[in-house]
């Protein structure tokens, strides 16, 4: 089995390389990563500059590739390069992503959406993430991302993506794994505004997230997360209402 294996913290960070090595033990793995940090570039493509892709020396990894472009962009053309050499690509893996990618912030996520594209170009496609920024606890985002990888393991078709999201903690101390959907995700946020030296005034955001109370740890990622549990939750590009078409038809909206 062959594995690309993408991120979005830039092809030096160290979640990339707990997922490559972790991954290694069954499949053979390939790299095409971000050559910096491109978080919350969500589903970007780039369409008019030209991407520069560069092999380099990736441990554990047959081959890798950094590329100047973003998340989504290193799945399209990884798949496309290591095609055209005869390398046929059986799944993709996203990750590990240094925070959390739950309930809505899949919508932001570059580490999510290289796994949609994944999925988009017909392959079974998984996001593993850590609730942290600089993680220290891996075994068990590595555990769950190897038996995400096993031929096994029927959840994953090529439609579906598996957005995997760990608490930072040691295995001993995560109470389990929940199936759960996806829950909402919000921020006490702020722009801090920057006074440059010449005068012009920029702004950088950030924020921490809202702990909600009461959650239901059965039914959302972010009310399981809470509780100190890893949550797994299929994911699928399609974000049709289905249950408002007919109420739309009905209302006068169509001919």
């Amino acid at each position: 089995m062959n594995i690309l294996v993408t991120n979005d913290d830039g092809i030096e960070a160290e979640g990339i390389r707990n997922l490559a090595d972790a991954l290694r033990e069954v499949a053979d793995i390939y790299v095409c990563a971000p050559h910096v940090q491109r978080s919350g570039s969500g589903h970007a493509i780039t369409i008019e500059r030209r991407v520069v892709a560069e092999e380099v020396d990736f441990p554990g990894a047959k081959k890798a590739i950094r590329l100047e472009g973003t998340p989504a962009d290193c799945v399209k053309m990884g798949l496309r390069i290591y095609g055209d050499a005869g390398i046929v690509i059986d799944k993709v893996f996203s990750g590990v992503n240094h925070g959390s990618n739950m309930g809505t912030d899949t919508l932001y996520s570059g580490t999510v959406s290289a796994a949609l594209e994944g999925s988009l170009c017909g392959l079974p496609s998984v996001a593993v993430s850590i609730d942290a920024r600089k993680p220290r606890q891996y075994d068990t985002a590595r555990a769950l991302a190897v038996k995400a990888a096993k031929p096994d393991f029927s959840a994953i078709d090529e439609r579906i993506v598996l957005n995997i999201n760990v608490p930072d903690l040691p295995k001993d101390e995560i109470k389990g794994v929940k199936i759960t959907g996806l829950g909402l995700r919000e921020y006490d946020e702020w722009y801090e505004k920057i006074m440059e030296a010449d005068g012009t005034v920029g702004y950088r955001y950030s924020g921490r997230p809202v702990f909600y109370e009461g959650l239901d740890i059965d039914e959302t990622d972010v009310g399981a997360a809470q509780a100190g549990y890893a949550t797994i939750t299929p994911l699928h590009f399609d974000l049709t209402s289905y249950n408002l078409i007919d109420k739309l038809k009905r209302g006068g909206f169509a001919d």
